[in-house]
């Protein structure tokens, strides 16, 4: 690309990054070592701390783009390096300057710059360096693809490239060089199931071994010991040698089997995965010139698409409203928590135990009926440490503190220095009164009580205590250590304090907290509730089983309602509906195959075959008595988003949560709501269903949207 054209792009495209914290690209001569001569060494650095890392966008490439053509014009240089400020590489582009773009025209150019700039990496006359220091994502990845060699630090993490599950492409090279570099199925692991996978990020070491980088150093003297490699390859010394990729039969099948997975994880609902398998294959004979072009249309169209801008949203809410949770009090009200006392000891409370002790490294102490149950649950904690510490995920001095921190009792006596204490027993109102009315009578009255209740009244808990106030909704979702989200629950007679120290906690304990108020299945286990009882009305009806799962599947759910029902449990989820029957009525209608379900004792609908395919058995097949009005696949998704728009309006006109955007996080964090889907209420307004439902909008138009103007 001409320099004057480049220049005309970024001056295009810095229109869409006004407000751009600007990644600079710091320039120093080194000397390498051997003799070997004089190197530019480039330093990414936006001049912020490591909270604020790096980022790409149209004003840091250009940047980028004159420190190299500074270094490129010079004749007394022997090569060109590339590093970040401590611990950071760089995030990748800038989201939020790609959320501002508001025509493909934009698009294209923040596309084709980055080709530009990068690839200068490439065809240098002089070898170019990589050091992946710390964090690289996304293009800061792709950047050091374009360079000639590659090392990494041991300390590094974050390495990714995370575009899929934003609803993306790797599209200012990786979709090209990736595959070539360390072969299709590799490059699937790294471009297709890690990001689909919980967006699954590699450390130093794993990337290395992936064969992103040619080489690997200890953090503590990193720089110094990539100059010295630097400098015997440059001098002759040393040389790389990477295995040759098979482009045979072998890529054409790790396409074919990331194609599956994709279908399996996102329905055909986003199509960002499957433009970046196009890319990968195409990349098997395609030349550097026409891959970068195919990047930069894919790349153009999905910037422009609607599920990208969700994303953004979603990416926005997770980062940042995540953060600092709407009505949550000021942090200096907490008290702090030096002993956590649980109550219950069955498999909930000993996640919830294990939890306690990894983040807060204070002596918790279980209890429950017997001694028989608190050992039960002594035995799940301490053989979990003994997982983690053969996994090297802890070190043996940490599992022995651990093990010293946790102890179990069959007396609340032993609960009287505990500063927070959560119950975690039956999900019955009376047992739970009872449990802090006993707790009461020992813990001080700065103690907070918590509950883990799914879906019961925190008013109706404290209701008969001495100290209300001191009572609040701590609900964990299952699995613990999984999910991030926490609904905390705020009572009429919950004091500041005591909501300050549930948020402290939360936050200590690496979760991200959402004030609700207390009301019956608050919001996660309101909604998915309202969803399933109408999808097991329309079962009744005469539905097929197989048509209720596949009519939400063009939402690209992390799973259909009957698997979920079965990850739950249908007793769970029984009582749960139950309790939201007797506080709204019909529009949780109980399913009398749901009791039959429960009834027979069976885990869920489906058993699986050898292979793992599910279907209906003839035994639990004999358990339903259906109807004979079945509803089509597309009818029962209307019918069930339709109940999802009606739930969440009256949720909001009752203040259960302050804004949309906190039930949005709630299922983005709670129940793994696709990214691609930007929570329920964006999507519900894309369809129209807000509108037909409620006669408005959930979010105003630009928000979680491509802008009109």
């Amino acid at each position: 690309m001409r320099a004057d054209e480049l220049e005309r792009l970024i001056a295009a495209a810095s229109a869409s990054s006004e407000g751009e914290v600007v990644t600079r690209a710091l320039s120093r001569d080194i000397e390498l070592p051997h003799t070997a001569g004089t190197a530019v060494l480039i330093t990414l650095d936006n001049g912020r701390d490591h909270t604020r890392p790096n980022t790409l966008a149209a004003q840091g490439l250009a940047q980028l783009n004159q420190a190299l053509d500074s270094a490129l014009a010079r004749d007394d240089i022997v090569a060109i390096a590339i590093t970040g400020k401590p611990f950071i590489l760089a995030a990748g582009a800038d989201l939020s300057a790609f959320a501002k773009i508001v025509n493909r025209d934009q698009a294209l150019a923040i596309a084709r710059i980055g080709h530009a700039v990068f690839d200068k990496l490439h065809a240098s006359r002089v070898p170019t360096f990589a050091f992946i220091n710390g964090v690289a994502l996304g293009g800061a990845l792709e950047l050091t693809l374009h360079c000639h060699y590659r090392t990494v630090s041991s300390a590094a993490s974050g390495i990714a490239l995370p575009e899929c599950f934003l609803g993306l492409v790797p599209g200012w090279g990786g979709a090209f060089l990736v595959p070539n570099l360390i072969g299709a199925d590799r490059a699937v692991q790294l471009i297709i199931e890690n990001p689909l996978n919980q967006n699954k990020m590699l450390n130093g070491l794993q990337a290395y071994e992936l064969g992103l980088a040619d080489a690997i150093f200890d953090g503590a003297d990193y720089l110094a010991r990539s100059l010295d490699w630097a400098g015997q390859l440059v001098a002759g010394s040393l040389s790389v040698a990477r295995p040759e990729v098979d482009r045979g039969g072998s890529w054409d099948e790790a396409l074919e089997r990331a194609r599956r997975f994709v279908d399996g994880k996102v329905g055909g609902a986003s199509p960002g995965p499957y433009r970046a398998l196009e890319l990968m294959a195409a990349a098997k004979t395609s030349d550097r010139a026409e891959a970068y072009a195919a990047e930069d249309e894919a790349l153009a169209d999905l910037i422009m698409a609607p599920e990208l801008r969700a994303s953004l949203y979603a990416f926005d809410l997770v980062q940042k409203r995540a953060r600092k949770p709407a009505g949550a009090p000021e942090s200096s009200l907490a008290r702090p928590v030096t002993k956590v006392g649980l109550v219950g000891a069955g498999l909930m409370a000993s996640q919830l135990a294990l939890v306690f002790l990894r983040r807060l490294r204070v002596p918790v102490v279980i209890t429950d009926l017997d001694q028989e149950r608190v050992d039960k649950g002594l035995g799940y904690v301490a053989a979990e440490i003994d997982r983690l510490l053969g996994k090297r995920r802890i070190s043996p001095d940490e599992a022995n503190r651990l093990r010293a921190l946790i102890s179990g009792t069959t007396e609340l006596v032993d609960f009287a220095d505990c500063d927070f204490v959560i119950e975690a027993v039956f999900e019955e109102m009376s047992i739970k009164k009872q449990v802090f009315a006993d707790l009461e009578k020992h813990v001080s009255t700065r103690c907070a009580l918590a509950s883990n209740t799914s879906s019961l009244s925190i008013t109706r808990m404290a209701a008969d205590l001495d100290h209300p106030e001191r009572v609040v909704g701590f609900h964990f979702f299952n699995p613990v250590a999984v999910l991030p989200l926490i609904e905390i629950v705020r009572g009429p007679a919950t004091d500041e304090e005591t909501l300050a120290r549930a948020f402290a906690v939360a936050k200590t304990l690496k979760k991200s907290a959402v004030l609700v108020k207390d009301a019956t299945g608050f919001v996660v286990n309101r909604l998915l509730l309202r969803w399933m009882a109408e999808i097991f009305a329309a079962v009744d009806e005469g539905t097929p089983v197989e048509v209720a799962d596949a009519a939400l599947r063009p939402l690209g759910l992390p799973m259909p309602p009957t698997v979920l029902l079965q990850l739950v449990g249908p007793a769970v989820a029984l009582h749960v509906l139950e309790n939201l029957h007797a506080a709204f009525g019909d529009r949780f209608p109980v399913s009398p195959n749901l009791r039959a379900l429960v009834a027979s004792g069976r885990p869920g609908i489906y058993d699986w075959t050898p292979d793992g395919e599910p279907y209906v058995s003839d035994e639990t097949a004999k358990l339903f008595t259906v109807g004979n009005q079945p509803s089509t696949a597309e009818q029962l998704r209307q019918r069930a988003l339709n109940a999802l728009a009606d739930e969440i309006g009256l949720m909001l006109a009752e203040e259960v949560v302050a804004a949309p955007m906190d039930i949005d996080l709630c299922l983005i964090l709670g129940a793994g709501w696709p990214f691609h889907l930007g929570g329920i209420t964006p999507y519900l307004d894309r369809e129209g269903v807000s509108e037909r439902v409620l006669g408005r909008r959930f979010l105003p138009p630009g928000v979680a949207s491509v802008p009109t103007t």
